[in-house]
């Protein structure tokens, strides 16, 4: 038996272990969830969790706790992205913005969101830091999203303290700067003159081993800014909060996160 019949035939293993229900695991093992674990039906081989939590995990990086929104990130991104203004020349700085400029030189040729279907979950990750660079995304922008991740989850009441869930939250956050591929046409009619715009937009499904494979390389370019600098930026923060209050935005006045190229 050669290594590709030993395969199919592992793979079929799996499938049928898959489809035939355990009822050893016929709980979920959230707290108030009747649900039976993935093990327990024909859905899968996942033995703590049922198919929704499991779905929440994928998309949020924990089983019980949603991603941080909008109105809880932004302000802490903008004083983050102030504070690193203020602060270029700063070593740790400097080496921020050279991890994420690497990150961009080695992602690769940019690839449309509706070409991603078929490639593994390293490679969508690389197509998703060379949108990011393809779109003229600022590093300051990418380092002062992870900045931002990590103070909210020090001044949340309730933190996930996991690595992969503040991981999640980042990629997800520099996910959205680019995310999509945006194409329009136009088309001659074959009996009139008369022309009609055709529009595409695609936008890549955040979640999965993609996040964690983006947001792993996120908290790798920032690391050392992290352990040598969050003391100082965090007293940063809280004295823009208690002189001029939390903004809504998520950057200073004249900054966007979508200044796209023509695709």
């Amino acid at each position: 038996m050669n290594d590709y019949q030993r395969f199919i035939r592992r793979q079929s293993e799996i499938k049928q272990r898959a489809k035939t229900p355990n009822h050893m695991y016929g709980y979920c093992r959230i707290i108030g969830c009747g649900k039976p674990a993935r093990a327990g039906t024909n859905d899968g081989l996942d033995k703590k969790y049922c198919r929704s939590h499991y779905e929440h995990f994928q998309r949020h990086g924990s089983v019980v706790k949603g991603s941080y929104t909008a109105r809880d990130v932004n302000p802490y991104r903008h004083a983050a992205l102030e504070w690193l203004l203020a602060n270029t020349d700063d070593v740790w700085v400097t080496d921020a913005i050279g991890r994420v400029r690497g990150l961009y030189q080695r992602s690769g040729r940019n690839i449309e969101a509706f070409r991603l279907r078929g490639l593994s979950p390293s490679d969508r990750a690389k197509a998703a830091w060379a949108r990011l660079r393809h779109h003229g995304i600022d590093p300051l922008l990418v380092i002062a999203s992870w900045v931002a991740i990590e103070l909210v989850v020090k001044d949340d009441p309730q933190p996930v303290l996991t690595s992969e869930f503040k991981q999640v939250q980042g990629a997800k956050l520099i996910h959205k700067m680019a995310s999509g591929t945006h194409k329009k046409w136009d088309i001659q009619n074959s009996t009139s003159a008369m022309t009609r715009t055709t529009e595409l937009h695609v936008y890549p499904r955040p979640r999965g081993r993609v996040l964690r494979h983006i947001g792993r390389q996120l908290a790798e370019t920032s690391e050392l800014l992290v352990d040598h600098r969050i003391g100082d930026i965090s007293t940063f923060v809280q004295k823009r909060f208690n002189e001029q209050g939390r903004p809504s935005r998520p950057w200073p006045k004249g900054w966007s996160a979508r200044r796209r190229k023509d695709d």
